[in-house]
């Protein structure tokens, strides 16, 4: 029997496990939508929390070099820099702006910062003063006394539902932000929430009082950290094929999300689990400059370190009414593998997309609301 057929179609998610690193796939209706990719020597730094030092305060860019333990100094912009952080004790609280970085750090403060970006390149790690823990329904914001309800949460009714729950537990503390996945959750869940994320808080601040440059916190391992974000997706099966993880992911949802836990199965098959739907060779096809198109078409998608740029071409098709159909149709078909690609290549920042030219109103506008309903799925 093909392993490609013996599962359901549905969204699954895919765990593969290994020495040196940890893949996730999310994989819906048998089409690899998203990878994740962990190596253990070299995890990803985003949502880090460290107690640093000012190394070097630069007027002229309104920044300051921060350093956190890292090979590289990390990068903290002054519109990063948030008036409930001790940082800006001295700044009035009331309408914040931008004030001058001289007036809001000095060389050789500590500080305590989460960062925002990975090092890419030459450039060190971006970071903010805004510093949040996520859990599962909520984001705790330390220092500030506001309860925020996901926009992607629509209805009035639910929303106000959500803030009524969630207000009691606001104090001097910190605040809350309410995550999309807690939408019709009851009171329960949303107090278990709050009361983890104030004792890993109370771990943080507790670390904080130590001397020297050191990381306060750090965020779940891939696989659990997937488990966690991934709530609010209806997720039909969850396969790892590593034995230690599925029993630290077990461990994980019977505390936290109990209701997942016989959706999880510890993949035994004969063949690589990222042999299942193709996802080794789509993995391999997303790491490439050039993505075909099924049309004939295809996409040339650059990464620098300032932005992402993707470059349409008609390429083998030609279409079968006339050069403008033909531009339409292209440009259309691109705009789902665009959508899909970022969501595989885990792209950001500025990203600057190139479609063919086309003379009619109404297909640039039928383009631009094909990719507004592709990148709508996209959880980012």
């Amino acid at each position: 029997m093909n392993i490609k057929t013996q599962r359901k179609k549905g969204t699954e998610l895919l765990i593969n496990v290994t020495p040196t690193e940890a893949r996730v796939a999310l994989v819906e209706h048998g089409v690899l939508q998203e990878v994740h990719i962990e190596r253990r020597m070299k995890r990803g730094l985003v949502g880090n929390i460290y107690k640093g030092k000012i190394s070097r305060v630069l007027p002229g860019m309104q920044a300051a070099f921060v350093d956190i333990g890292l090979d590289k100094a990390a990068f903290l912009h002054a519109s990063d820099i948030v008036p409930h952080t001790e940082c800006v004790a001295d700044v009035e609280k009331g309408n914040f702006v931008v004030r001058d970085i001289a007036e809001l750090v000095r060389q050789g403060q500590d500080i305590m910062v989460q960062v925002v970006k990975d090092p890419l390149g030459t450039k060190g790690a971006r970071l903010t003063t805004d510093i949040t823990l996520p859990s599962r329904y909520l984001v705790f914001m330390p220092g500030s006394s506001h309860v925020g309800v996901s926009q992607r949460i629509e209805l009035e009714e639910e929303r106000q539902r959500l803030k009524n729950i969630t207000l009691p537990y606001v104090d001097d503390d910190g605040g809350f932000i309410i995550r999309t996945a807690a939408e019709n959750i009851g009171e329960d869940e949303l107090a278990q929430d709050a009361a983890f994320l104030r004792r890993v808080w109370a771990k943080v601040s507790e670390r904080r009082k130590r001397k020297g440059v050191i990381l306060l916190y750090q965020d779940l391992a891939l696989p659990v950290r997937i488990i966690r974000d991934f709530v609010g997706t209806e997720l039909d099966h969850i396969q790892v094929d590593s034995r230690r993880t599925y029993a630290e992911l077990q461990q994980f949802v019977q505390e936290f999300m109990p209701e997942i836990a016989n959706k999880i199965e510890h993949y035994a098959g004969p063949a690589p689990i990222f042999e299942l739907y193709d996802v080794e060779n789509e993995v391999q096809r997303a790491l490439g400059r050039k993505v075909e198109l099924k049309s004939g078409g295809y996409l040339i998608i650059d990464q620098t370190e300032a932005m992402t740029t993707v470059d349409i071409n008609t390429g083998a098709f030609v279409g079968h009414r006339n050069l403008e159909e033909t531009i339409f149709n292209t440009n259309l078909e691109a705009t789902q593998a665009i959508a899909r690609q970022l969501r595989l290549r885990n792209l950001g920042g500025i990203i600057i997309i190139d479609f063919i030219d086309m003379l009619s109103k109404e297909h640039q506008a039928r383009v631009l609301e094909s990719l507004n309903a592709a990148l709508a799925l996209d959880r980012v």
